[in-house]
């Protein structure tokens, strides 16, 4: 039985579905993320899972017990915002302990829970600090120490890192992956930010117009996207339209046009393609590379990243440009080359 089941749920506000018979199941202590661009309905799911939402239809159950008519504030989660709600009246340790005074525990007992959930996020000796006296990485320590120190079933988290710069961001990140491991809860993120998705999270789920499209590991994600949203969604990709030609055995041969013909795995292709259909070609920049022959391109634009550089090379017949990730080429025209292992056959947007 898995331990977070989401069936069939739908939820409209007045208007087309926001949430559109989503079917999900995690794992118990399993570490998942909800990515996708604003408007996609990641947060209403969340919010749903909650409590603060009611579903149109569909049922959400935690540990096998469905939720549906059970109040937030008896549902075993908890939230962690992306404002942190930091309480700016309360020093530390009393922010932390605000939930735990409402169970009424003895004193001994809430001074021991608060200083253990302090340990665990680092903030151990910080609990008579005032809450203005905190950097935003703190702040946001202290927002997950008070969603963890009531030991719910499962930590709700709405981009808990967006208000955070680029470099915090980063470092809370690796923080919150340790602190997941340590506490051994299910954590559930939304986040539109692919990056943090895929560095955090065991699996992820690709939301995009209220619907799931594709759920899996991070690697899988991102060497097999299911269809052209979520490869385009995910990191750069380049997409070309082909026509499958032949499958035989282990290889198949499509024909890509300006690309020519070319001889990939079949196993690359997603499922249920037959000969002669129209695909779609997709191919991550870092498995495009400049060679001495090939596909002809002049180099349009470029930006460096340190330790590589980004090309946008323009291509006669293709009014995109083709973006290629590695070193500097050399002067003047360029060829193309591209690794056939490394293309996958989509379904056809067309």
């Amino acid at each position: 039985m898995s331990f977070l089941s989401i069936a069939n749920v739908s939820k409209s506000f007045s208007g087309p579905p926001v949430v559109n018979d989503v079917r999900l199941e995690v794992a118990r202590g399993e570490f998942f993320a909800l990515l996708g661009p604003s408007g996609c309905g990641k947060t209403t799911l969340l919010r749903m899972i909650a409590g603060f939402e009611t579903p149109d239809s569909g049922t959400i159950a935690i540990d096998g017990e469905a939720m549906n008519a059970v109040p937030p504030n008896l549902r075993p989660t908890n939230m962690v915002f992306q404002s942190y709600a930091i309480f700016p009246h309360l020093n530390v340790f009393d922010n932390i302990a605000y939930g735990l005074r409402k169970l009424k525990l003895p004193k001994d007992q809430l001074r021991a829970r608060v200083e253990a959930i302090l340990a665990t996020v680092r903030l151990d000796g910080l609990g008579g600090r005032a809450a203005d006296q905190l950097s935003g990485g703190q702040r946001q320590r202290v927002a997950l120490a008070r969603a963890l120190v009531r030991e719910s079933k499962i930590l709700l988290l709405d981009e808990p890192l967006g208000a955070l710069d680029k470099r915090l961001r980063e470092a809370m990140q690796v923080e919150l992956r340790a602190i997941q491991r340590k506490v051994g809860i299910t954590f559930l993120l939304v986040t539109h930010d692919q990056e943090e998705a895929l560095s955090l999270s065991d699996r992820v789920a690709v939301m995009h117009q209220g619907r799931i499209l594709q759920v899996a590991d991070p690697r899988t994600l991102y060497e097999r996207p299911s269809c052209r949203e979520v490869a385009g969604f995910i990191g750069e990709m380049n997409f070309f339209h082909a026509t499958l030609r032949e499958i035989a055995g282990e290889t198949a041969t499509v024909n890509a046009g300006i690309l020519g013909i070319l001889t990939l795995p079949a196993v690359n292709l997603a499922p249920g393609m037959k000969i002669d259909d129209h695909i779609l070609l997709a191919i991550r920049p870092e498995h495009v590379r400049f060679a001495a022959s090939g596909v002809a391109g002049d180099v349009a634009a470029s930006t460096f990243l340190g330790e590589r550089s980004h090309f946008h090379v323009k291509v006669a017949g293709r009014s995109e440009p083709v973006f290629v990730s590695g070193s500097a080429p050399p002067a003047g025209a360029v060829h193309l080359e591209f690794t056939p292992e490394k293309l996958i056959g989509l379904p056809s947007d067309s």
